[in-house]
């Protein structure tokens, strides 16, 4: 079938609105017509060629007799909700016409990961950057005489999305779509930041640097976890506004002055945890990161630093001495089978912000302007929104 969507070329490229082509459901997968698709910085990673490998290290995986993925073309988009269309043979756990949020991680559950509650790392994560199905390892999306891949194996820059049926989490009927997408990536990314993953205390001091998407939900989840105090950090004068509303009780436009705002409330203590949700983190913003908090604090590392910067300036003696801990994590350390319900009952118990996330909704021909928003700052969170004409 023939789908209009969003595809990248290659790395400096503008988004290209196509009519591309879909093959029918395989057995494992499903078709979704989408409704809402959230603009995230990952898709725009892609472009700006920060998470594509550089030749260097392309050839140091040939040496070590890995094959490094080919990205282009490649379908946009990880993080929406729609419909489903179709099922193909085997699917039972939905059926044409169920809501559903669109997972990027399509937890296998019988991984080691997946039994032991890790499901963010599922073995199929190996997969998602492949242009053909983690089901039965074909391609089915085509632009142009060659196959696609989608990011995170779903492609949600389309009307519709082919895809595996455990990419696909079913909702309530009378949950708004526009929620659904949230929480398929940014909201849980960012709420599991600064919760779970930061591994935040009641009474706690957490700085959260960049409050996007990701951050002003990692503002969340940190109070949610019960901090006394939340520091949000961010550049642009409109996000430190509404920050407040969404649990930060303290604003900095820069860590340095988030830094001596700190050290002044805590009387030199410093704080519990950091949590790094800038949009692009580089490398030496994670060295200043981990002198903000205190012996025995946590810097959590959510934002996506360029692959071509792979040297940190850390003091690790110092990092030994105050047994301090750097932590990357992947999806806020959530498990989305579990947590996207848990994240939609709070929603609707009234304990957590989802529509006044939505900053800007967009027509899927206008991403590129979408796009440069995302990079000036001007949204919490963009959609597109699939209703619009």
């Amino acid at each position: 079938m023939k789908s209009k969507a969003a595809v990248l070329q290659g790395v400096g490229r503008e988004w290209d609105v196509v009519e591309i082509d879909l093959d029918e459901p395989h057995a494992g997968e499903v078709l979704v017509k989408m409704s809402v698709a959230g603009i995230c910085h990952s898709d725009d990673h892609f472009a700006t060629g920060d998470s594509v490998l550089s030749d260097d290290i392309a050839a140091m995986m040939r040496e070590l007799g890995m094959d490094p993925p080919d990205f282009f073309p490649m379908l946009g988009g990880h993080e929406g909700a729609g419909v489903i269309e179709k099922v193909g043979p085997g699917v039972t756990d939905v059926k044409p016409g169920d809501r559903v949020a669109i997972s990027f991680i399509p937890a296998c559950g019988n991984c080691r990961w997946c039994a032991t509650g890790f499901s963010y790392l599922c073995d199929v994560g190996e997969f998602l950057h492949s242009k053909k199905m983690t089901t039965d390892h074909t391609p089915r999306r085509h632009y142009d005489d060659q196959d696609l891949m989608a990011m995170m194996q779903v492609g949600t820059f389309s009307e519709y999305v082919v895809a595996s049926a455990r990419s696909v989490i079913k909702i309530h009927d009378w949950i708004p779509l526009d929620a659904a997408s949230l929480v398929s990536c940014g909201v849980t990314t960012g709420f599991g930041s600064g919760s779970t993953a930061a591994g935040t205390q009641p009474g706690d001091t957490v700085i959260v640097v960049g409050v996007g998407g990701i951050g002003m939900n990692a503002v969340q989840g940190a109070r949610a976890a019960g901090a006394k105090r939340v520091i949000a950090v961010d550049p642009v004068e409109s996000k430190r506004d509404i920050a407040p509303s969404f649990g930060a009780t303290h604003v900095a436009e820069n860590l340095g002055e988030a830094t001596n705002l700190v050290r002044e409330l805590t009387w030199g203590v410093m704080a519990d945890r950091l949590i790094l949700t800038a949009g692009v983190v580089h490398a030496e913003l994670v060295g200043e990161a981990m002198m903000s908090i205190r012996k025995g604090g946590v810097c959590v590392l959510t934002g996506m630093t360029p692959v071509s910067e792979m040297s940190v300036p850390l003091v690790l003696a110092e990092m030994v001495n105050s047994a301090k801990t750097l932590k990357g994590v992947l999806y806020g350390n959530m498990n989305p089978r579990a947590s996207m319900p848990m994240l939609l009952s709070m929603y609707e118990a009234g304990t957590l912000k989802l529509d006044e996330l939505i900053t800007n909704r967009y027509r899927l021909e206008d991403i590129n302007v979408a796009m440069k928003d995302l990079r000036a700052g001007a949204n919490i969170r963009g959609v597109i929104d699939f209703d619009l004409t």
